[in-house]
């Protein structure tokens, strides 16, 4: 791994926060991602499971986790497995996690080559009522390729018919949008090696320059700072591009006149970053891009003080659209008659700004976390609005990652990332 080891006390404290809520005579596992197949020989890069990593740090493949407080034997309590490796592996993939490297990320002393899984998994399932099933319930998902997790699933339902089986994701929810100062500082991390991409990006952009040649300036400045490279596929959108939400071709050229949507977020030790910054490709706003600039970033900092403890999250976006509507009357885009007799299920500000303004993050851009209970401290949220003008040929949306303080306003993560219009152009114009 590129990135610095993490504290073993990380893993510690959150495996003690989900055993705490698990049933009696229960037990847990989570497995690690498989490598997926491209064709041919090809596979994908690994990516761990943010679940197994969040609980035990270990980031490589056909990995396991078992959680077991009530073990009749102590050392059971908390099991690793891991892949033995061997003289052929070490020369053609590189050393695999010895027992006692296992041992010095996860904080987990008992530690088994994973060749000795099925009879130890088996001795303990004789010991449980009930066994925990890591299934993917994001909000989000859309998973139809079936995971090593799902593999598992359908065996352990045919092996063991009498268990009980429960549910870890309800646990997962609960515990991991509520961060840890741990997890804080990796998350730090993340968006000041973006802060460093978008500094980068801000001296090397001119008329003339391509989508993809942004992309790759922000790739090679992350991957210098020790990440792995983009958290999530990058949208670099010039011009009309940026009214296409998700636009990923980032295969044209930028021209003068024009602004350039970019919704880029370095990843660092599989914590996520999510940036979005709007620039002008000739190093100046024009007027009316500027006024609806600064709309959008009004609209970000309104909502970015409605992130405290008690709010929930649908009636905040509610909140959100309407000082959205109130800027974009401002702008012309909308009058009060037609706000007047909009649908309350489809609003009229929706034609501009379509999309929601917050979500979770952290191991995941979309990161697990409560959204129909109250926003809690140290819960980390993205702000993102934005304002989209497919008949005047561009977009504007401002993003910044925020932690949710006891009181106050939220911790800005991103605070030194340039997003005042003016500094933009300044740095821009800028010989320095």
């Amino acid at each position: 791994m590129k990135y610095n080891q993490i504290p073993n006390s990380l893993f510690i404290k959150n495996r003690k926060k989900f055993m705490a809520h698990m049933k009696p005579k229960s037990i847990a596992v989570f497995n690690s991602n498989d490598i997926y197949p491209t064709s041919a020989d090809g596979t994908m890069p690994f990516e761990q499971h943010s679940d197994i990593f969040y609980l035990c740090g270990a980031d490589q493949e056909e990995t396991i986790l078992v959680l077991f407080p009530e073990a009749m034997n102590p050392k059971h309590k908390e099991v690793l497995f891991v892949r033995e490796t061997n003289e052929h592996i070490a020369v053609w993939e590189g050393a695999k996690l010895t027992k006692e490297q296992a041992t010095a990320v996860s904080g987990i002393e008992t530690v088994y080559w994973l060749s000795d899984f099925e009879k130890v998994f088996f001795d303990l399932m004789t010991e449980a009522d009930t066994i925990y099933f890591n299934t993917n319930e994001h909000y989000r998902q859309a998973v139809e390729t079936q995971t090593r997790e799902d593999r598992f699933i359908e065996k352990c339902k045919t092996q063991f018919k009498a268990h009980a089986w429960a549910k870890s994701n309800p646990i997962l929810q609960n515990i991991r949008g509520v961060k840890e100062p741990e997890e804080l500082d990796l998350l730090q991390m993340a968006c000041d090696i973006t802060e460093k991409g978008f500094r980068r990006i801000l001296k090397f952009t001119q008329p003339g320059v391509w989508e993809y040649e942004l992309e790759a300036e922000f790739l090679h400045e992350f991957i210098r700072n020790r990440s792995k490279g983009f958290a999530y596929t990058p949208i670099i959108a010039s011009g009309n591009n940026a009214n296409v939400l998700h636009y990923v071709e980032n295969n044209q050229q930028c021209k003068s006149g024009d602004l350039i949507l970019m919704d880029v977020g370095a990843e660092y030790a599989n914590y996520s970053s999510d940036m979005t910054r709007t620039i002008p490709v000739s190093g100046k706003f024009t007027a009316r891009q500027k006024e609806v600039y600064n709309a959008v970033l009004r609209v970000k900092n309104e909502a970015t003080k409605m992130l405290v403890p008690g709010t929930i999250w649908a009636e905040y976006h509610k909140e959100v659209g309407k000082i959205m509507t109130s800027e974009l009357i401002g702008l012309g885009l909308l009058d009060q008659e037609v706000v007047k007799n909009e649908n309350p299920d489809q609003p009229a500000y929706k034609k501009y700004f379509m999309h929601g303004t917050s979500h979770h993050i952290g191991l995941d851009t979309h990161d697990y976390g409560e959204l129909k209970t109250p926003m809690q401290a140290n819960m980390v949220f993205t702000v993102e609005p934005g304002i989209y003008i497919p008949n005047e040929g561009f977009g504007i949306r401002l993003e910044d990652d925020v932690v949710i303080q006891e009181t106050g306003e939220p911790f800005n993560l991103m605070k030194n990332i340039p997003i005042e219009a003016d500094e933009i152009e300044e740095l821009m114009n800028s010989n320095s």
